[in-house]
């Protein structure tokens, strides 16, 4: 059995997960490209299935998914029509991932364009030009995929106890983070100069909780939650367990969770809900949300 919340050091993945990164990159542009737009961008990001990460329908032209199977290490696309086309994810640089994946939709008949450079990743070689982000160890995408699914699950679990309107639990690849999201009815002026995303993905007040594999500012995996808008006084809100605190992020704060400090618990599954829980009533609180009103009968008091 896998156990829960097995280890995923950055360190030990990085050279991967800075591949891998590219690759969903890659595929989440097509599906930007291709599916019917949603509300809060609902429709960009990847959905964890019992082999790998997907895209799921999409198409206008031609319905197709692209899958990621992360037991066999494949990049599968599959059509309405029945077709199917999949190559090996391993030994391929993300220039060689992009040439095979455009080719594998031409033999379809699917006809796509996307803007291919990275997203804020802190280098803008085109995915046809990168040949240096070439490394893919198996071992750790599959325990990607798994903590993915297990966290998942958490997270699923803590999206149950909200009545109000809340995001599906999705794997955002411009990010590379599990997120799930729960809205108030009021809405946020946005400034004049606020781009598109920012301004569709947060025309409402927020409160974000979710998981991510470690960056340059927190190099370690770890659970997060934030408000948004920014309530007055939120960092003065008690956050639970004893090892969670609220860092600075970008002009606003985060509740912060580490993931070691999950696994040392004596119940990992339950302190990753204790803290989501008290990040949210903080957040909650402060922004004047009617917390009552909202809670189903599975949310604590």
């Amino acid at each position: 059995m896998t156990e829960l919340f097995p280890p995923i050091p950055l360190s030990a993945w990085q050279p991967t997960k800075e591949t891998l990164h590219r690759f969903t990159q890659i595929v989440g542009k097509i599906r930007l490209d291709q599916a019917p737009s949603r509300n809060h961008w609902w429709h960009v990001p990847f959905h964890v299935t019992g082999r790998g990460i997907t895209t799921r329908p999409m198409g206008r032209d031609k319905v197709f998914a692209v899958d990621f199977d992360f037991v066999d290490h494949r990049l599968v696309v599959n059509t309405l029509a029945g077709e199917s086309v999949s190559f090996p994810l391993v030994g391929l640089s993300v220039a060689a991932f992009h040439e095979r994946l455009f080719a594998a939709l031409a033999s379809l008949g699917i006809d796509t364009e996307i803007w291919a450079v990275p997203f804020d990743l802190g280098d803008s070689t085109p995915f046809a030009e990168d040949t240096g982000h070439d490394a893919y160890d198996p071992f750790w995408v599959t325990r990607y995929w798994q903590v993915l699914s297990q966290v998942g699950l958490v997270l699923e679990e803590f999206a149950g106890r909200c009545y109000g309107k809340t995001s599906p639990v999705h794997h955002f690849w411009h990010t590379f983070d599990l997120a799930v999201t729960r809205f108030s009815d009021r809405k946020v002026p946005q400034p004049a100069e606020a781009d598109p995303v920012t301004r569709e993905a947060y025309s409402h007040e927020v409160i974000s909780a979710g998981f991510w594999f470690g960056d340059d500012n927190v190099p370690e995996p770890a659970f997060y939650s934030y408000t948004a808008p920014e309530p007055g006084g939120l960092t003065e809100e008690p956050l639970r367990p004893a090892q969670a605190r609220w860092v600075a992020s970008r002009g606003a704060h985060l509740a912060l969770l580490t993931y070691d400090d999950v696994r040392a618990a004596a119940d990992p599954r339950a302190a990753v809900l204790d803290f989501l829980e008290s990040a949210y009533q903080a957040g909650a609180r402060r922004a004047g949300w009617n917390v009552p009103e909202l809670r189903t009968p599975r949310a604590p008091e």
